[in-house]
């Protein structure tokens, strides 16, 4: 009997082990084999590179709204509405040129806790003046701001024409389209963007994605890269690259297109005598091409389309417009009204009644109204009265704290 137990204790050890055996040689068979391939990537059974990383995307995209959404369902209806606002520093402290954040814009930023701040050339003095002073601004606001400024190379250059900043001067963007050579463009924004980023910016309200198309036009003209839209197009949208590879969110402006007119909304109302139809072959042209490159805001310009949308409104006031970069142009970054001080806006409605106006449109953020507060109290107002729903507030806020989070903003 103790014979027979043996032999079937050694028969079972001797299965055992084969199994184990059996086990090994199929895991080991199933290890997928990794090759590189031609373009450097690692292959194998298991997936790709970009598999791992488009889950990586889908997470960081998670996390960044869930964040955004944290911050938002702790802000009250005032901080939400005061987010929606990029404004001067005057516009804030009452002073009639700053050049230095203290206490006191501590203060105001507390009262009115504003999504953003432009500063111009009158702002910016030194390197050191600049620096400082943005910073200190950014040290005030609970939220971080958006630090903007018109930096678009040539005569609009708010930091680059002050040879006190040691940065580097560019000659108007036509002269960059007129070389034919994408490369310049993409350098313009690289070098803008990180001489912005040293100096502490963020947002740079460009390139411009106008086309040069009238030679009556008072405001755009050598601003423009191009009179050819497809030239325009392939210049925006090295811009564009150039802009983030120097670190920097930029801005198309000026939707639907500034090029053709013969007025400047500068100055009061302007037209751009043009079929949808027209828009499509010329001035949305450049506007698409930075959108595929991934720019960050569109500002839309006071320029009225009567062809389009049937009355007189402003882009930055009508539905239809903000409606058709929104969902024909496929745009689904953070859209910004041109400066609100401007008379095409002023002498026709009150702040209040723009702002108002605007978001209802779908505008995300509103540039500088003539009066701040004025026209975030008529938000506010438009809210508890009905007229415009929270939702749609938060809608915008939603998208101008996620831009933030993945700029490293906040």
């Amino acid at each position: 009997m103790m014979i027979v137990m043996a032999a079937l204790f050694v028969v079972l050890c001797a299965v055992i082990l084969a199994a184990g055996r059996m086990g090994q040689e199929e895991y080991e068979l199933t290890v997928p084999t990794v090759e590189i391939s031609g373009g450097g990537e690692l292959e194998g059974e298991t997936g790709s590179n970009s598999d791992d990383e488009a889950l990586a995307g889908e997470k960081m995209v998670d996390e960044t709204e869930q964040q955004a959404r944290e911050i938002l369902s702790a802000m009250s209806l005032t901080e939400q509405v005061y987010q929606l606002f990029i404004v001067k520093p005057e516009q804030l402290t009452g002073v009639s040129v700053a050049t230095q954040a203290s206490e006191v814009t501590g203060q105001a930023l507390a009262e009115y806790p504003v999504g953003g701040i432009v500063y111009f050339a009158a702002n910016i003095l030194t390197r050191e003046q600049c620096s400082t002073m943005i910073a200190n601004t950014q040290s005030y606001s609970q939220i971080g701001l958006f630090i903007a400024v018109d930096e678009e190379g040539g005569t609009v250059a708010r930091v680059g024409n002050n040879s006190a900043m040691g940065t580097t001067s560019f000659p108007n963007m036509k002269t960059i389209g007129d070389s034919g050579n994408t490369d310049r463009a993409y350098d313009v924004g690289d070098t803008i963007g990180t001489e912005l980023g040293e100096l502490g910016f963020n947002l740079d309200f460009a390139p411009v994605a106008d086309v040069d198309s009238n030679p009556d036009n008072p405001v755009i003209g050598d601003r423009a890269f191009s009179s050819d839209a497809s030239v325009a197009s392939a210049m925006v949208s090295a811009a564009v690259e150039g802009f983030h590879d120097g670190g920097i969110l930029c801005t198309l402006k000026h939707f639907p297109g500034h090029g053709d007119t013969d007025t400047d909304s500068h100055e009061g109302y302007t037209e751009l005598n043009k079929s949808l139809e027209e828009l499509w072959q010329v001035e949305f042209v450049p506007f698409e091409g930075g959108i595929s490159a991934g720019a960050d805001f569109v500002m839309v310009g006071h320029i009225s389309v009567p062809q389009v949308t049937g009355d007189d409104l402003p882009a930055t006031l009508s539905e239809t417009m903000i409606s058709i970069l929104r969902n024909d142009l496929g745009f689904e970054g953070l859209i910004i009204t041109d400066s609100m001080q401007m008379e095409a806006i002023t002498d026709r409605y009150t702040s209040a009644e723009a702002a108002v106006m605007s978001i209802q449109a779908g505008v995300d953020m509103i540039l500088m109204p003539e009066n701040l507060q004025e026209a975030a109290q008529g938000l506010i107002e438009a809210v508890e009265s009905g007229q415009i729903s929270q939702e749609r507030i938060e809608e915008s806020v939603l998208r101008i704290l996620e831009t933030k989070i993945r700029a490293g903003i906040i």
